[in-house]
């Protein structure tokens, strides 16, 4: 029933204009922060405060607020990005910076890595990536394996390629990248493995942080790029951001390269810190929620 209930608002969100889903997004968003004791909330409040110590609590509070409403956007504005024929939701695309930067990391032949993290609406990221590139990237199967073959519908549409977050997936990243192709990655989500992260700084607090993304660049010499979709004001659509990512991010040195991909995020997030996922428990391995 859960799944039928999901895929039928999905399917709703997606007929409709961006503005009103934007509007039902910030309805819900002020109900939400009424509830304090709600999950989303309180982790919402907790990585705020954590990550924006210098900020007074009317500027946490406030913050919290406008996290909350760009996070309801996040999740009602997918349907429209994952249903809608392809061409109408790449038309949502207003602007495109720094994408230079992809064509000249091709030219290299070695792969290009992509690093999409949980900021504005990374599904566009995506989306927008792998219509204009030969991409595999990992994902973690839902919870509710009823959506499964949605999300693969939906993600793999432009021509990319899903593979599950386990060995399997990994080997076919590597395959890619040694072809010159590219690879996508959520350089934010905290790893499962014990092995698979180490904790370095993130927003000046402890985060495990994966190290995959260096090992990959270490062994094919592929490039990294960051790309983010900027949620642009009153719902005029998004603007896709490419750039460089830190040079140390490839160092050998693991805890050089993971403090390096923790800078790069932090760049994405400083642009407009209201529009990253501050729901998501970063720190959930080494603090109490």
């Amino acid at each position: 029933m859960r799944v039928f209930i999901i895929k039928c608002l999905l399917h709703l969100f997606a007929l409709l204009p961006l503005a009103i889903t934007h509007a039902i997004a910030n309805i819900l968003a002020r109900l939400l922060a009424r509830c304090s004791s709600l999950r989303i909330t309180k982790v919402t409040r907790t990585n705020i405060s954590l990550c924006f110590p210098n900020l007074s609590a009317a500027e946490q509070a406030n913050l919290v607020k406008h996290s909350l409403i760009e996070t309801c956007k996040t999740f009602i504005e997918i349907g429209k990005i994952w249903l809608s024929p392809l061409d109408k939701a790449l038309a949502l695309v207003r602007e495109v910076k720094g994408e230079e930067c992809v064509q000249q990391a091709f030219e290299q032949g070695k792969g290009v890595i992509f690093l999409t993290p949980h900021f504005g609406a990374w599904e566009m990221a995506a989306l927008y990536a792998t219509s204009r590139y030969t991409m595999t990237a990992l994902y973690r199967p839902p919870k509710l394996t009823g959506l499964n073959d949605l999300i693969h519908t939906a993600r793999e549409r432009a021509g990319g390629k899903l593979m599950p977050v386990n060995r399997a997936g990994v080997r076919a990243l590597y395959q890619q990248l040694r072809q010159g192709k590219a690879a996508g990655i959520l350089p934010d989500q905290v790893p499962t493995d014990h092995n698979a992260g180490i904790f370095v700084p993130f927003f000046g607090v402890k985060a495990y942080t994966t190290v995959l993304v260096s090992r990959l660049a270490n062994k094919t010499g592929a490039s990294i790029i960051f790309t983010y979709a900027e949620r642009l004001p009153k719902s005029q659509g998004f603007k896709i951001h490419f750039f460089p990512a830190p040079t140390n991010i490839a160092a050998s040195n693991l805890e050089q390269a993971c403090t390096a991909l923790n800078q790069g995020i932090e760049h994405c997030i400083e642009n407009c810190p209201a529009q990253y996922l501050w729901s998501y428990k970063r720190f959930k391995m080494s603090v109490s929620y």
